[in-house]
């Protein structure tokens, strides 16, 4: 039944998480409610980091791509572990910086970066920023002019490969919103007119591909085309580059089918292509930067709910209304992500009927789990979502004027509240009448 094995059922029949009895902590904290394990996040973090360390000779830093699950208490944990973070936002920028992140190990990304958000990064000291299209370079050059600073910069770049996700998650391939292209020239276009800038420093490349993949082809082609690219850098434009960031975007398992390879062998497998690659053209192997965001707090997070409304229609289907819905996880309704879940009151019982997990929005659209295989469910019984601390809370919103569920941080039998449940105040309070 369970799907994770840091997961456990007690004597009493219940899902427990990080030690705590979730029908307990659905009695004290209400539903819907976010909860996420600690432990669990601390492992993955140690796991990356350990493997960047061995397979690079600590020539290489994590950074936890915060836009999965962005919270004060994730950047603490996050510099507590010894990784940077990667920000996509002048809010998520702000939310590290009030943790009391250390600026020069956070990396500012985004496509669209506003002048504000720009000037906000430089005057922070970030470490990098990363510069994602035209007209970019010239804020950051002339803020940095006006502030009497050289500011550190990487450049993004689609190096043309099919990571084989869903469209809106894949991001390496040439049409997409990300990045200067390799295939049609453009990259090195950019980087000839980048060069040009004194008030940056090109310290080097930023690539990603995708998200969700299971595959080590797609990464192993990728480190190789990057290397590539910086050796022609090198002889075309006199370029050396010292950094390399090869983004993120390992698979977790959601449901039965999903099967994740240990991290480990995803940076392995890639080292030896950029070591053997870089001796090759006589380059030195570039400092290494990966970004990891799902794959460290997606499998830690799970969501549980209050069944409401049993509709079963005849032949047809049988609909199991939950307090939640697209407010609290759009992904579905977005591009067909796939979950399974469990009744946590009830974990032992047998499964013996599927069932559709729809919520509570006025929306006919309002689904978490289509094809959900479960015991015979009740009104009143907690279902739990399982691997939902990615991209939830940070894509959640308040449709239909529901206010988003908290956040609980459980570790050895504690819980504590990391994020608040918002209130009808909280819904109303920028209106202006």
């Amino acid at each position: 039944m369970l799907k994770h094995d840091y997961m456990k059922i007690n004597s009493d029949g219940h899902l427990e998480i990080g030690g705590c009895d979730t029908t307990e902590l659905a009695a004290t904290y209400g539903t819907p409610l976010y909860v996420m394990d600690e432990a669990r996040i601390r492992e993955n973090m140690r796991a990356y980091k350990n493997s960047i360390d061995k397979y690079y000779s600590g020539h290489g830093r994590c950074l936890y791509a915060s836009k999965a699950f962005s919270t004060m208490y994730m950047y603490k944990m996050a510099q507590e572990e010894g990784l940077g973070v990667d920000v996509v936002s002048g809010g998520e920028l702000y939310t590290a910086l009030k943790a009391g992140f250390d600026a020069k190990n956070i990396v500012f990304h985004g496509n669209n970066k506003s002048y504000d958000e720009i000037e906000m990064a430089i005057k922070s000291g970030v470490g990098r920023i990363i510069v994602d299209g035209e007209g970019e370079i010239e804020k950051i050059d002339s803020i940095s002019k006006e502030l009497g600073v050289v500011t550190n910069i990487m450049v993004r770049v689609k190096p043309g490969v099919d990571a084989h996700t869903h469209d809106f998650i894949s991001t390496g391939h040439i049409d997409c919103k990300f990045g200067f292209a390799i295939e049609n020239g453009e990259a090195m276009e950019f980087l000839r007119y980048a060069v040009g800038f004194e008030n940056v420093k090109i310290c080097g490349l930023h690539c990603h591909i995708g998200s969700q993949i299971f595959l080590f082809e797609p990464f192993k082609c990728t480190a190789q085309i990057m290397v590539d690219f910086y050796a022609r850098l090198k002889d075309e434009l006199g370029l050396l580059m010292t950094e390399l960031n090869l983004g993120g975007g390992f698979g977790i398992k959601y449901v039965d089918g999903d099967t994740p390879v240990p991290y480990e062998g995803f940076i392995e497998a890639v080292s030896d292509i950029i070591k053997d690659n870089c001796k090759a053209y006589g380059l030195e192997v570039p400092f290494i930067y990966m970004e990891p965001g799902r794959s460290i707090v997606g499998d830690a997070g799970t969501t549980l709910y209050t069944a409401g409304t049993i509709r079963d229609i005849k032949n047809v289907r049988k609909y199991v209304s939950i307090d939640g819905g697209i407010g609290d996880n759009p992904r579905y309704i977005l591009y067909g992500a796939e979950y399974d879940a469990i009744l946590a009151n009830r974990a032992n019982d047998a499964p013996e009927e599927y069932v559709t997990i729809c919520g509570k929005c006025c929306e006919s659209g309002d689904t978490i789990i289509e094809k959900c295989y479960l015991p015979k469910i009740n009104s009143g019984d907690i279902v739990a979502v399982m691997s939902t601390g990615a991209y939830n809370y940070s894509m959640a919103s308040n449709y239909n004027r529901i206010p988003r569920p908290p956040v609980v941080m459980v570790k050895d039998g504690e819980s504590k509240i990391i994020i608040k449940r918002e209130t009808y105040d909280d819904i109303i309070k920028n209106d202006v009448m």
